[in-house]
């Protein structure tokens, strides 16, 4: 299962997210404002509050940057 981190206003999370939605990629959404719980659990997961960060919960993966988290799914997660 993918996990992405995010917020809304975040251009670099919008970017994961049009991939992730043009690509076809089902991926559990997590919103994280400011003083969220969703913020807490990806500061514990990732040791900081940087969005956009992605867990893929099969593989045991996690990562922050949009560039790589496309690629990442690009390789891992499309036909």
């Amino acid at each position: 299962m993918l996990i992405l981190f995010h917020k809304e206003e975040c251009p670099y999370c919008a970017k994961v997210r049009t991939f992730m939605s043009d690509s076809s990629v089902s991926y559990v959404s997590l919103v994280c404002p400011n003083g969220s719980k969703s913020r807490a659990i990806l500061e514990k997961l990732g040791g900081k509050q940087q969005v956009p960060f992605l867990v893929d919960t099969d593989a045991g993966e996690m990562m922050y940057e949009s560039d790589d988290i496309i690629e990442y799914v690009k390789a891992n997660h499309t036909r």
